[in-house]
Formats: C-alpha cells, structure tokens, sequence
C-alpha cells in the first residue's frame, strides 16, 4: 500500500517521499486504489502528470461532480481588411515549418477563456495584427 493520509474532507494524501519506477509504482498504486475503493467508497475521476484524483459524493444526495475536461478548443481566424485582403501566416515551429504552406491564424482557447478573445489574442500572439471579433463562422 501506498502511504497516504487522511484529509479533511474525508480523502486521502499521499505524498511520495521518493520517486521509484512505474514497475513498482503501479501496483501499489492499484492495491491502494481497491484499499480505498472499499473503505471509503472513492471513484477514480481523472489524473495530471503530478496528481490522481479520486472522488466520493456525500450519502443520500445525487452525484453531480462534472467530468473531467476531456478536449480542448481550437481557434481559425478568418481576418479581412477593407481592402479585402485576408490575413494568413506561415508557421514559424512544428510540421509546417519551412514548406511554404500559407494558413490562417489558429490556436487553442485557454481554460475560461471566451472563444472571441482567444480568437482576437490569438491573431495578434501570430501576426501583431490588432483585430475586432465580429461572429462565429463555423462551430465543429
């Protein structure tokens, strides 16, 4: 078993005093998981490269915990001028470096962040191109 304390919400810490290899590491961390399991009543929810998080809802109420996120948001921003002229890059890093392949900005939506200013911040983080979010083309 995994050495682990008890919190004050009735859950469990453990705290790794020293790294040791995923050989060893999975199963005690799969007989401290069905130890708890069966003391406590924990579900498994989801894990971080520093954390596993178990949940265990309080008796006679339903279960509303939310899933974990399990995707992320990407932005295309379709920008214009007056002249209409559209704004496209070429990718500085990564598998379209250096092939002469033009695109539109693109990027990913922050955690909490409204989809207008990820497209808006996004454009100018890629092109310094300060712009103004007028609508949704597309939603996938």
């Amino acid at each position: 078993m995994l050495k682990a304390v008890e919190d004050v919400h009735g859950g469990v810490i453990v705290e790794m005093e020293e790294s040791m290899d995923s050989d060893s590491f999975v199963p005690l961390l799969r007989d401290s998981l069905s130890k708890w399991r069966l003391m406590e009543g924990f579900r498994y929810h989801h894990a971080e490269p520093d954390y596993l998080m178990l949940v265990h809802w309080l008796p006679r109420t339903t279960d509303t915990l939310p899933a974990n996120a399990s995707h992320r948001v990407g932005i295309g921003a379709f920008v214009m001028n007056d002249k209409k002229e559209v704004l496209v890059v070429q990718e500085k890093y990564g598998k379209f470096k250096d092939i002469g392949l033009w695109k539109l900005p693109t990027g990913v939506v922050n955690e909490g962040e409204d989809i207008h200013l990820a497209a808006i911040r996004e454009v100018k983080e890629e092109t310094g191109v300060e712009t103004e979010f007028v609508e949704i083309l597309a939603f996938r």
